[in-house]
């Protein structure tokens, strides 16, 4: 009777085990399948993307559909030649073209990115010294704006400065100008509306680093003597710098292959990369050279991500 016990005991944790170890062993495939799912969606709509951008920047336009040569011939059945074409990116070193789009998008974005941070970290700093519960309501007031289209908030822009917009009707209706003022058309109201847009990406980050920093710290340097002037630049700008680069990069970053807003708002006198590459695919439908410009724009971003990296990296072995 006794082995007989011992035997079921024996065969009753043997299944116990087996168990647990096929649970075990459910949890980690779940777990690998999850963690597969962001790799996949990063190669299929990303990798992939920017290597035929890349192969493409390397063909020769040509009246064909699609419109560019193949990279590649076959020569016999074992054999094919490779046909690199490099005129794409001689022409961007050697057009002066080119060379000022990518200059005035650089000025644009690096102007809007300033005023962005200078009217952002007021807004930030201005909450952050709020109550709880008032700082629910104008974080909600700050992301209002993306509730609804960003082509609407354009349109909006748009009819606010036309010469029958809202801005000079109430100018000429105090006595302030006699004939409408062209606002739009320009890199002033190009400036001003990519700044509108593009606020909030920098308020929200910058929030979130200063609303991390202890108060004791201030309380600190208070008690050192520092006034607070000295305390805000020696204590709480250096500890909210992570969320300024932040807030500099999802600025800066997009906006210097903005589109929509220079092609609505600045119309022809204004020059982008953006609407460089547009007019190459669109109009020239110069596809090799349009992606060319792409990848220069691509490699002009990872350079500025390096350098906010090092950046951030020198600060904190200085800290």
């Amino acid at each position: 009777m006794l082995k007989k016990f011992m035997k079921k005991i024996i065969a009753k944790n043997k299944k116990i085990s087996t168990n647990f170890q096929s649970n075990i062993n459910y949890k980690m495939k779940v777990q690998y399948l999850l963690l597969l799912v962001p790799y996949v969606w990063g190669i299929v709509f990303f990798i992939i993307p920017t290597m035929l951008v890349v192969k493409i920047s390397f063909a020769k336009s040509c009246w064909s559909l699609p419109p560019f040569a193949p990279l590649y011939e076959k020569i016999s059945s074992s054999f094919y030649n490779v046909l690199i074409y490099l005129g794409n990116y001689i022409t961007l070193l050697t057009d002066s073209f080119y060379f000022s789009a990518m200059l005035s998008s650089c000025v644009l974005a690096l102007s809007a990115t300033v005023i962005c941070l200078i009217i952002g970290y007021a807004m930030a700093y201005a909450i952050c010294k709020t109550s709880s519960k008032m700082r629910l309501i104008l974080i909600l007031m700050v992301i209002l704006p993306f509730g609804t289209s960003f082509l609407i908030r354009v349109y909006a822009w748009m009819s606010l400065l036309n010469t029958k917009g809202l801005i000079n009707v109430c100018l000429m209706k105090l006595g302030l100008i006699s004939s409408p003022i062209h606002f739009l058309d320009n890199n002033y109201a190009v400036c001003l509306v990519i700044v509108y847009c593009y606020l909030p990406f920098m308020i929200v980050p910058i929030y979130a680093a200063l609303d991390k920093i202890e108060k004791s710290l201030i309380e600190a340097a208070w008690d050192l003597g520092a006034s607070n002037w000295q305390a805000f630049w020696r204590v709480t700008v250096p500890l909210s710098f992570p969320g300024v680069m932040a807030g500099c990069t999802l600025v800066f970053v997009p906006v210097l292959g903005e589109f929509v807003i220079p092609d609505l708002i600045g119309g022809s006198r204004t020059l982008t990369i953006g609407q460089t590459i547009w007019s190459e695919f669109f109009s020239n439908r110069d596809w090799p050279l349009a992606c060319a410009i792409a990848v220069v724009l691509m490699c002009s971003f990872l350079f500025y991500a390096l350098l906010a990296k090092i950046r951030t990296d020198l600060i904190k072995k200085g800290s």
